[in-house]
């Protein structure tokens, strides 16, 4: 109970995520250059963000690049009334049941896991930091005094799929997501009801599923360039930004990664708080995809999971 009112049923966080991709070595390299805590294991990458034992993603190798699953978070409180309300959705597209977990498919064939965890989604906006100050008297100082940007947490992944309208009816209906906002039937974005930024997911259409890009937080636009520079440096100049979003409003910059899909920088996204009133808008393509920033490149919205 809220406020005297029913709390939602819905999924709190967005947990984790698991990609194949064709050569783990390069991934591993990739995803180091990024920021994050890569541990190589037993034929595939678990992928931390320094500083916290969360495992936000798995890595394996398969012959082609394609996004496996997605785990999201529930209460403990609400893994019998998941249950009530997957079991239907689990019975005609039968995956498997592992303790607290339970797995379904969403329109377009994704593995979907809802599972037991902590939240990890913010309770509050995440404040938007300035770059520190050098010295008393100095803004800025040498490259050389510049660290590594590492990104604290996931943010969001960016999901391709055949039939967008479809994929927010699964989204909502059997996960608990909001729409946020959305642009036609070609994009949509989708938050928590208890309380996240404006989306743990994102929605593009496409001739089928995959992953456009996960996205990462940073924080401040200061760190959202000096990635953008550091992936450079790494060898990834390809990417997009560094620019700012319409919808979400975010900060950005996009490294491409060996495969055609990207790991996003981001920073001061919206926050959605639980309870709170917040209209969805539908708006043209030209408001919807970024304010300010370089023109995409020509591919940005290509799957390159699609045979």
């Amino acid at each position: 109970m809220t406020n005297g009112k029913q709390r939602p049923l819905g999924v709190h966080s967005l947990d984790h995520f698991t990609l194949a991709v064709p050569d783990l070595d390069a991934a591993e390299k990739f995803f180091r250059a990024f920021g994050l805590d890569v541990e190589r294991g037993a034929a595939r990458l678990y992928l931390r963000c320094f500083g916290s034992e969360h495992v936000w993603a798995d890595i394996i190798r398969e012959q082609r690049k394609k996004l496996k699953s997605v785990r999201f978070g529930i209460f403990p409180e609400d893994e019998k009334a998941f249950k009530e309300r997957l079991g239907p959705v689990a019975a005609d597209r039968p995956i498997r049941a592992l303790g607290t977990s339970m797995w379904i498919k969403a329109p377009d064939g994704l593995c979907v896991e809802v599972a037991v965890s902590g939240k990890t989604s913010p309770d509050e906006k995440v404040e938007c930091g300035l770059p520190p100050l050098y010295s008393h008297a100095r803004g800025t100082g040498p490259r050389s005094a510049m660290g590594v940007i590492r990104p604290r947490r996931l943010a969001h992944l960016a999901l391709f799929s055949k039939s967008v309208p479809e994929a927010i009816s699964f989204y909502q209906e059997y996960l608990g997501l909001r729409l946020s906002d959305k642009s036609g039937d070609d994009v949509a974005f989708m938050h928590g009801p208890h309380g996240s930024e404006h989306h743990m997911v994102a929605l593009a259409r496409s001739g089928g599923p995959g992953l456009h890009h996960s996205s990462w937080e940073v924080r401040s636009i200061a760190e959202v360039g000096q990635g953008a520079m550091q992936m450079e440096e790494a060898g990834y100049p390809s990417g997009w930004g560094v620019g700012r979003h319409v919808l979400g409003s975010n900060y950005f910059y996009y490294a491409r990664d060996p495969w055609g899909s990207y790991a996003e920088f981001s920073a001061d996204m919206d926050f959605i708080a639980a309870g709170a009133g917040w209209e969805a808008l539908d708006s043209p393509p030209e408001d919807s995809f970024y304010q300010w920033g370089p023109r995409p490149p020509e591919d940005f919205g290509t799957n390159y999971e699609l045979a």
